[in-house]
């Protein structure tokens, strides 16, 4: 299973990669891992928040569905989702593919450029821990 170590994870199976700030506030990339896009297998479905939706910490954002079942992703910061990877509607598969590229979920704008917004999640190794403990 692939953990890249620039990015943090959730302990429900999201990663966070902070992208850059637009002035007033940090971007952050939100994507399933490899274990869960592993665990969910083929996808099929993907529902996104709109751009513009508030969303908190560990509050349901979306839902990937594959053909064994159906997942929640949830927020792993606070803030506005300012992106949503259009992509996965006609190509939910990409996720498999690609879960730490092309098959990232949506950006979240996470207001105030100080301070580090993902620092409080998982590291690589952490997660693997966990992963490797369930």
């Amino acid at each position: 299973m692939n953990t890249p170590d620039d990015r943090r994870y959730t302990d429900q199976h999201e990663w966070a990669l902070v992208q850059g700030t637009d002035g007033t506030s940090t971007v952050v990339r939100v994507g399933i891992t490899d274990h869960a896009q592993d665990a969910l297998g083929d996808i099929v479905f993907v529902q996104l928040p709109a751009v513009g939706d508030e969303v908190g910490p560990g509050t349901p954002i979306g839902e990937v569905e594959s053909t064994k079942s159906v997942s929640d992703v949830y927020a792993p910061v606070a803030g506005v989702v300012a992106a949503v990877n259009e992509a996965l509607v006609d190509a939910p598969e990409t996720i498999n593919a690609d879960p730490y590229g092309e098959g990232w979920l949506v950006e979240i704008s996470v207001p105030g450029e100080g301070g580090d917004p993902i620092g409080a999640l998982l590291d690589a190794d952490a997660y693997q821990a966990l992963v490797d403990a369930s």
